[in-house]
């Protein structure tokens, strides 16, 4: 009952920190706050405590395993052994065969190729088109900006945005800010099967615990994107068409996600190899001050005192909270991906099953430093008249992703 309550607590503290940043206080619709959070736990009990949800959980499971094995088929027809073929030299630490850049992440390449075979087969938008629905009836949340809220859980921070292209310059300040918000809250189909890999035997059920952390996240954002540019909550009552891809064919809609998917992975690669490399300089750096409790400073430590406290109020226990709060504070400074890969490389015994769960929960979404360059820059471009004002929302977008994924984890320690 203690950890319920302590859950419950964090989520009406992150409300108010929302709140209380406000740029108008006395604007804020309440209704829409109150049914986005009751939407966020019909959710939550719906997939999470439901038996049919486990079964789904599975199948969910079960697709990612045959998503690795297809790309560990390409990967090794490609690369040989480098991409997970067979070796031809004994090896003595097994692990050292496994090469990221040739094994896991081709797995990009794979799921961006599907993702345009499924926009192409109208799939995608009517899964879209659907959860939309759900949020115009609930929360009031209509037109452009419900279709780009909803399109979040299941495309990138800047693919969603351009399905509203054309609506984008006659959004208030308020709606603009709720797309950029649920872009920050939300992580795309391309990496979340990836994430779910990484995550394999770590949380069970991953790949069904991450579209369920973006299914809920989308109202959260919501939620938080009200309270802190507060609007009028009105339906646009005009049925907007989702546009079509412009693929001549399904082969041409494959053609077309593979070369997007290797944009991806180029520039998750490039990343990787960078932050990485910024975060040992900064040990360097932060370790030549001195040492405190007998042990030398580092980056993580740093992150894991600022971030505990946020941690502790969406459930962990205050004994694991300085380690969860490295893996929040890496993801907000750096990314969500090298969050995910600490989290899996953490030894037994660091966090609990279910201090593991909500920390999986809580580092489901795109806001940190990183995106924010690729918010704005992706978005000004769409829309240039407005980049000004894109630019000055940035970082409360940052602000309201980040309290988006702690209150979804939030809500998942007090039904969980």
């Amino acid at each position: 009952m203690s950890e319920i309550l302590q859950s419950l607590f964090g989520l009406i503290v992150f409300v108010a920190i929302a709140w209380s940043i406000s740029e108008d206080r006395h604007a804020v619709v309440w209704r829409t706050v109150v049914t986005g959070i009751a939407l966020q736990i019909v959710l939550a009990v719906l997939l999470l405590k439901l038996p049919v949800s486990r079964v789904v959980f599975q199948w969910l499971g079960a697709g990612v395993g045959v998503l690795q094995e297809a790309t560990q088929a390409g990967t090794s027809f490609v690369f040989g052994y480098l991409g997970g073929g067979t070796l031809p030299f004994k090896v003595e630490a097994p692990a050292s065969a496994f090469i990221l850049a040739f094994q896991a992440l081709p797995l990009i390449l794979v799921v961006s190729a599907l993702t345009a075979l499924f926009y192409y087969w109208r799939i995608l938008p009517g899964l879209v088109r659907a959860f939309s629905r759900v949020l115009k009836h609930t929360m009031k949340i209509g037109g452009a900006s419900g279709i780009a809220a909803a399109a979040n859980v299941f495309i990138g921070m800047i693919e969603a945005p351009l399905l509203i292209r054309p609506y984008l310059t006659r959004l208030d300040r308020s709606d603009l800010f709720l797309v950029m918000s649920c872009g920050m809250a939300t992580i795309a189909g391309t990496v979340l099967v990836l994430y779910a890999t990484i995550l394999d035997g770590i949380i069970p059920d991953a790949a069904g615990h991450l579209l369920t952390a973006s299914l809920m996240n989308a109202p959260a954002a919501i939620v938080m994107a009200k309270l802190m540019v507060p609007g009028q909550a009105v339906i646009d009552r005009v049925q907007l068409d989702i546009p079509r891809s412009g693929d001549e064919s399904a082969m041409d809609a494959v053609a077309r996600g593979a070369i997007e998917g290797a944009s991806l992975l180029i520039n998750v690669v490039a990343m990787l190899t960078v932050l990485v490399a910024l975060i040992h300089l900064a040990n360097v750096l932060v370790g030549l001050l001195p040492d405190i409790d007998g042990q030398p400073l580092s980056l993580q430590r740093l992150l894991g005192w600022v971030m505990a406290p946020f941690m502790w109020l969406a459930g962990v226990p205050w004994s694991e909270a300085v380690e969860a709060g490295k893996l929040m504070g890496m993801k907000t400074v750096l990314n969500e991906f090298l969050a995910y890969i600490e989290l899996a490389n953490l030894g037994p015994g660091a966090l609990s099953e279910r201090s593991t769960l909500i920390v999986g929960y809580a580092l489901c979404g795109f806001a940190n430093l990183g995106s924010l360059g690729i918010m704005i820059g992706g978005l000004a471009s769409i829309v240039p008249e407005r980049r000004s004002e894109i630019a000055s929302l940035g970082m409360r977008s940052i602000l309201a992703g980040t309290l988006t994924t702690l209150s979804t984890a939030a809500v998942v320690g007090i039904i969980y």
